[in-house]
Parts: C-alpha cells; sequence; structure tokens
C-alpha cells in the first residue's frame, strides 16, 4: 500500500489572530437599548469572531477536509449578543448553550469552546482534521465545550422543546435557519412550543439560500415568518446586520412570555468576496476567497499559516485495484442522463419524475436537471415529503418516481418507506454518502443503518432491492439495469472516488459491456481449496480495500477469495452454495455492523447449517474526524481486514 506525503505538523505555530482582543461585555435585557461602547464592543467582536472563523475553516480547505464557513459567519452578531447577555445579570435565566438546528455551523461552537477557555485556540488549527475531535458538526461527549450533538437539519428544535419543558424558570435559545426550517419536524415543534407555551426563542438566519440555491425560486410561496405565525408563534423580522436592532428585537424576544422566533434577514456570508449571497458559504470558504478577505482585513499572519499548508495525505493505492476511480455518486446523474435520453420526450414527461431534496450536485442527479428540467423538481430539504411524492408519482404501474438525497437521512423516511411499500410504487432512490469513507462531517453523516430500507414482509409482491455497488462500471451498469424494474430500489453511493476492480491478469473486472443481474453475486477471487481458502464477502467502498487486503494474504499463501455482493438483501443460491463449503467467511462492510449485512447473511448461513467459522466486521464506533482514514480507524482498511481474516483461519 502506497501512501502520499503526510500532513506538516504545525503545533509549535500559535493561532495567527489574537483571540484575546475578545471583549467579553456584559449586557442586562432590562436594557433594550445599547450604549456606545456596548456597541463598538459588539461589532468588534462581530468582526473579530468572522474573521477568525474564515481562517480556521480555510485551513480546512488547505487541508483538502471542507470545512462550512457562511453559516455560522452569518450567525455570528446573534450569537456575540447572546454570550454577552449570559454574561451579563440576566445570565442565570439563559440557557446555558446556543443549540443550533444547522450543523454545518458547527465552527460557531469551537470558536465559543476557545472564547470560554475550554479549548486552546491552538486546536483550531486542525479543523476537521483526523484524530482532532473537530469534525464537520458538533459532537457531544467528543469536543471539549461543545454541549450538544446537532445531528441533521431541522432535529435541535424539537429536542430544544423538551429542554425548555425540563428548564421552565429559564429562556432556551435556538439558532435556526430558513433552510432548517424546511424539514417537517420543525413544524411539529412549532405546534407544542406554542401549545405549551415554551419560552424557546428561535434566532432564525434567513438568508434565503441553502446548497441548491435560493429558497423563494425554487419554493415560491414559502415564508419562514408568515409560516411560524401561522403555527402561532409570535415573530419579529429585521435586519440581522444591524447590530441595534438585532439587540433589541432578541431583549424583546426575552421580554416575551412563551416562544418567539426573530429572523434575522441577511446576504449569505456577508461581506466575503465571491461568496456573498451564494450558495458556496456552505461549504468552506476557498483559500484564495479567504486570502482577499484577511488581506482586507490586514492579517499577514494568517494568510502566511495558510499560504505554508500542505494537502492532507490522499487514499492509498490497494493490490488488484486499479490507480484512477470515479465517485458513483456523480456518476449516478449522468447514467440517468443516458437512461432516459432512450425515452421520447412524451414518454419521458409522462412517466418519470426527478425529486432532489437540496443536494442535486453532491448526489449527481444535477445532471438531469441541466438535461431535463421538465420533470425535475427542486423539492427542498423535506426529505420524507419528497420521498413520498415520488412514491405518488410512481403508484401507476407504467411511471418512476427517482429521489436522491445522503444515505444518512435514509432514517428519517422509514415510515414513507413502508407506506410506499404497502402502495407497491415504483420509487428508484439514490442514497448517496453511504458508510462513513471520506466523511468529515462525521458520526451523524455517516450512512450506516441503510438496510432499515428493506423492512417488508416475505410477501411475494415485495420487490424491493438494495444495490451497493463496489466499482464505477459496476454502478453504472446497476443503475442502467435497475431503472425500468418494479417497486422499490434503493442504490448506494460512497461520497468519494473509488477504484475500478482488477482482475488477476490486470485487466478491469467490470469491464465495458458488462451487463448487471439483480441478485447475482460475483467472485473476484475464487478461494483456493487447502490453503486457507474461506471466502471475505463486500461491497461498496469496501470491496476495494477487501481486495488489496485478499491478494496481500494470496501472495503470502493464504487462498482467501473474495465475493462482491451488491445486492444486498437477496441470496444468491450459487454463491450460497459456495459459502457453506468454506472453511470460513468473513463479511467486512461499512454500515453499522449491529444492522448491515454481516448478521442477515450469518443467520442465512446458519439456517442451512453452516459449520465453517463465521465473523463480520463493520462500522462499529463513532467517527475520528478525516476523510479516508474514517475506515481504517473502523478496522476497515486492508490491515483490518487482514487482520480479521487471520483470526478466522
Amino acid at each position: 500500500m502506497t501512501t502520499a506525503a503526510s500532513t506538516t505538523i504545525l503545533d509549535s505555530q500559535a493561532f495567527p489572530i489574537d483571540l484575546t482582543a475578545y471583549q467579553p461585555i456584559a449586557l442586562d435585557p432590562a436594557n433594550s437599548k445599547l450604549t456606545g461602547g456596548q456597541r463598538e464592543a459588539l461589532k468588534a467582536n462581530v468582526q473579530l469572531c468572522r474573521d477568525a472563523m474564515v481562517f480556521f475553516t480555510a485551513t480546512g480547505a488547505a487541508r483538502g477536509v471542507g470545512g462550512h464557513t457562511g453559516g455560522p459567519y452569518d450567525t455570528v452578531p446573534e450569537v456575540c449578543i447572546l454570550d454577552a447577555l449570559m454574561r451579563g445579570p440576566a445570565g442565570d435565566r439563559l440557557y446555558p448553550a446556543f443549540f443550533d438546528e444547522a450543523g454545518h455551523r458547527v465552527a460557531t461552537q469551537y470558536l465559543w469552546a476557545v472564547l470560554h477557555g475550554e479549548l486552546s485556540a491552538e486546536k483550531l488549527l486542525y479543523y476537521r482534521e483526523y484524530l482532532s475531535k473537530l469534525p464537520g458538526h458538533p459532537e457531544l461527549g467528543f469536543t471539549p465545550g461543545v454541549k450538544f450533538s446537532s445531528g441533521r437539519l431541522g432535529h435541535m428544535w424539537p429536542f430544544c422543546n423538551g429542554v425548555a419543558m425540563a428548564h421552565p424558570d429559564r429562556v432556551v435559545f435556538v439558532l435556526g435557519s430558513d433552510g432548517s426550517q424546511q424539514e417537517g419536524n420543525d413544524a411539529e415543534a412549532a405546534r407544542l412550543a406554542v401549545a405549551q407555551k415554551l419560552n424557546i426563542k428561535l434566532l432564525i438566519d434567513d438568508n434565503d439560500v441553502t446548497i441548491a440555491g435560493h429558497p423563494s425560486q425554487y419554493l415560491p410561496g414559502y415564508d419562514v415568518g408568515k409560516t411560524l405565525a401561522g403555527h402561532g408563534l409570535a415573530v419579529d423580522t429585521g435586519d440581522g446586520e444591524d447590530i441595534d436592532s438585532l439587540y433589541a428585537r432578541i431583549v424583546k424576544a426575552i421580554q416575551t412570555l412563551g416562544p418567539v422566533a426573530v429572523i434575522n434577514k441577511r446576504k449569505m456570508a456577508p461581506g466575503i468576496p465571491h461568496v456573498e449571497g451564494t450558495p458556496h458559504g456552505h461549504d468552506v470558504v476557498g483559500v484564495k476567497d479567504a486570502i482577499i478577505y484577511l488581506e482586507a482585513r490586514g492579517h499577514t499572519a494568517a494568510i502566511d499559516y495558510l499560504n505554508q499548508i500542505k494537502k492532507g495525505p490522499g487514499k492509498p493505492t490497494y493490490p488488484g485495484c486499479s490507480e484512477d476511480g470515479e465517485a458513483c455518486r456523480g456518476l449516478f446523474g449522468k447514467v440517468m442522463v443516458d437512461v432516459l435520453s432512450t425515452l421520447d420526450a412524451k414518454q419521458r414527461q409522462r412517466t418519470v419524475k426527478v425529486f432532489d431534496c437540496d443536494l442535486e450536485g453532491s448526489t449527481g442527479i444535477a445532471a438531469i436537471r441541466a438535461a431535463f428540467p421538465e420533470i425535475y423538481v427542486m423539492g427542498g430539504i423535506m426529505e420524507r415529503g419528497n420521498y413520498s411524492a415520488a412514491a405518488g408519482f410512481g403508484f401507476d404501474a407504467d411511471k418512476q418516481g427517482v429521489f436522491a438525497t445522503f444515505s444518512a437521512f435514509l432514517e428519517m423516511c422509514v415510515s414513507e418507506i413502508t407506506m410506499a411499500r404497502l402502495n407497491r410504487a415504483n420509487v428508484l432512490a439514490h442514497f448517496s454518502h453511504a458508510g462513513c469513507d471520506d466523511m468529515a462531517d462525521n458520526t451523524c453523516h455517516f450512512g450506516l443503518n441503510n438496510l432499515f430500507c428493506d423492512g417488508g414482509l416475505e410477501a411475494d409482491h415485495d420487490t424491493t432491492r438494495a444495490y451497493f455497488p463496489g466499482d464505477p462500471n459496476q454502478f453504472c451498469a446497476c443503475v442502467t439495469s435497475v431503472f425500468h424494474d418494479k417497486g422499490l430500489r434503493f442504490v448506494f453511493s460512497n461520497r468519494s472516488k473509488i477504484p475500478y476492480i482488477l482482475k488477476e491478469d490486470g485487466s478491469k473486472f467490470y469491464a465495458d459491456g458488462f451487463k448487471f443481474v439483480s441478485g447475482k453475486d460475483d467472485i473476484i477471487r475464487e478461494a483456493k481449496a487447502g490453503a486457507g481458502g474461506g471466502y471475505v464477502v463486500s461491497f461498496g467502498s469496501t470491496l476495494h480495500r477487501a481486495l488489496g487486503a485478499v491478494d496481500t494474504l494470496r501472495k503470502e499463501g493464504t487462498g482467501v477469495g473474495l465475493i462482491c455482493k451488491a445486492t444486498l438483501n437477496t441470496i444468491d443460491p450459487s454463491t450460497m452454495t459456495k459459502l457453506l463449503a468454506s472453511p470460513f467467511v468473513l463479511v467486512a462492510e461499512e454500515f453499522n455492523v449491529k444492522t448491515g449485512l454481516g448478521v442477515r447473511l450469518g443467520a442465512e448461513l446458519m439456517k442451512r447449517g453452516y459449520k465453517g467459522n463465521f465473523n463480520h466486521i463493520g462500522t462499529h464506533t463513532e467517527g475520528s474526524g478525516g476523510l479516508w482514514r474514517q475506515m481504517d480507524y473502523q478496522g476497515l482498511g486492508p490491515e483490518g481486514i487482514t487482520k480479521a481474516v487471520k483470526a478466522l483461519v
């Protein structure tokens, strides 16, 4: 195994922006107006924190691990005011946490952990790095100073309703956004907060930007203020960049009993060149743009630091695999365009509808919107409703609903999947970012429990199929093959590029012209009888790692074989015959070791009287940060798989 040069260690260098300049002022909500000194101190704090965020999130860009800048940058004025109020005479009435329903605003939590002395400023220099304990979303108990785990969009408000009930003598604040508020569970939370008169205050960053575009354009009619007012909340809307108005509105919310939404209008990432008002702020601000911003602010030392950072180590290459590869998530849309191009325009428009959940670039379906906008729905951040809409469209026998989002959100759609199955709907769903490979956002974004999609009964009409190909060519052939099938089909892909699987002679295993057959497993390497010739069964982005382990073991004299099981929820009789005769079987997968393929295949082997040694390894612990190293950390790299094989031999 070969690895690129490792990251330069820069522990000796101090944080190049002086965070001791932060002024820990105390504000009293009994006073609704700021003094001149308070106003200037707040403005200085806002600028300092925004500068620091641009810098340390850009270190993530420089190292290649991403970083999410715009969201936390937006809400700095709100958080600076809350911090000052919590330091003031009424601080014991305010719950001491900046709860945030947008997990990608984690930079706020890290910066304030530093400002409160719970984390060293130097730690911020390793934002999102492997083992730095600064992942892309806040995780309670993982990072010092972090007070909650935010999970995914929209999950915190319902949770914070319970916090408010547990602490009726305190005001609970939740940082929200117009994107998070699209989630259906926020509507439920609003109704409960109003009915129970909870003393909860939402500070909503309404910047009219989500990942895929502008809600005012793709969801015309959606208005955060009107929506929340309709649920019965008091709503106060104003300019989020006007510090006096913002402070007065927050103080008014504190003085008002019951739930209040303080909606703050602003452009996304105000003041950041080339980013302001665009979706680009959802990811990290690139190094070039960060340097332009920092130059204007006079932060020469910060610029020097960024310029010397080296990219982190690239993903290794593995025996039995090509050195090049492709990201299957991006291939999904390209293959779908090819398939849809075989239909005439009228048939295509009548029989296919594609639903996006604000992740079109990440799931590959932006290619479909570009080619066939007439069949494309920008559905916003509403996974449950969009999946059901796709199923409703596919209720007719000759129609197909197509749906795409991240695998982490499959768990949110399980009830809707069940209803689609009961209605015998036709849905082809692409769940990208499956497993934990290349997932700097860490545990909350791992797509681990994907086989929850296969919760139907063993009835003749249950045609649910789950697919996770382990090679770009196999993936393309799979999508092409299963598009016209009936029922529910789930196609999974990981986040990063994966290599092509090679035969022992060095040619591509899934060569051009390969035809995918649902339910058929592929023997990548035939086991050698009498030489430790058991089998490793794998799929997805674990497959090439397993092949690296298998080919190395075979060179050492252990005749282990490898099976690619791309159809996850059916049994291939010919494969089962091989496994039953094998001295050992190891399932290696990136899914949850408690709910993945291993427990299913192990049960099927037991039913048939298997007498050999069996084990299954998979994702089993919380994440470590970083990208491809997440898999090694879970014991799913070649070394971990080799160790598991040797334990069985």
